[in-house]
């Protein structure tokens, strides 16, 4: 199933992240280029190396020229996602471009791959509230109420696992078809952000 190879590939690019736990480290993506593995784990360390870099931006002491600096480099990080979570569509739609929808299939409101997208930044709310839950600094009274949260998360992750793999499963069938929209990020283009192309 689709959603074990995610929900496994995303905990081990979770745990290499956190091996040093650097930003700036580089990746380390040992899967085949042009497999799904190897967009999967590169997904999920964008996310994850985002993660800290929204962690960073949001330090109430931090110098507006630097927290300018993260900004922009967040910006570009969404814009690498979004371009990770397209390969990945077109990916699966490769795969079943031979697959011949039923006369009653119906279009999902999100694609698999913005599934998931979603997916990813739940593996990392898990691994995030599991640490706060076990923060050994931290008040009971804290570890409790995440441990009220992280399990709140597991069964979220569970269900949207299995979401997935209906989807999936749908797909294959012909009970759905898919269909995927470009995201069209303009606050990124030059020639689509007014703030850019007419500065005064």
């Amino acid at each position: 199933m689709i959603s074990k190879l995610c929900n496994k590939i995303f905990q081990d690019a979770i745990n290499d992240y956190h091996l040093h736990n650097n930003i700036d480290q580089p990746i380390h993506n040992t899967y085949k280029i042009s497999t799904i593995e190897h967009l999967l784990y590169l997904k999920c360390w964008i996310d994850t190396v985002q993660w800290h870099m929204e962690d960073v931006v949001r330090n109430p002491e931090i110098n507006p020229v630097e927290g300018l600096h993260w900004k922009r480099r967040i910006d570009a990080s969404n814009q690498e996602r979004t371009d990770v979570v397209e390969y990945i569509d077109s990916y699966f739609l490769e795969e079943f471009k031979d697959i011949v929808p039923s006369a009653t299939a119906k279009i999902n409101s999100e694609s698999p791959a913005w599934v998931i997208d979603r997916l990813s930044i739940l593996a990392l709310k898990v691994y995030h509230m599991g640490e706060e839950s076990q923060r050994s600094d931290a008040s009971e009274e804290h570890k409790q109420n995440c441990t009220v949260k992280l399990n709140i998360l597991l069964n979220q992750q569970t269900d949207l696992s299995a979401s997935l793999d209906d989807l999936m499963a749908d797909i294959k069938s012909g009970a759905k078809y898919m269909k995927v929209y470009k995201q069209m990020k303009m606050y990124n283009d030059p020639s689509l952000n007014p703030v850019l192309y007419n500065p005064k």
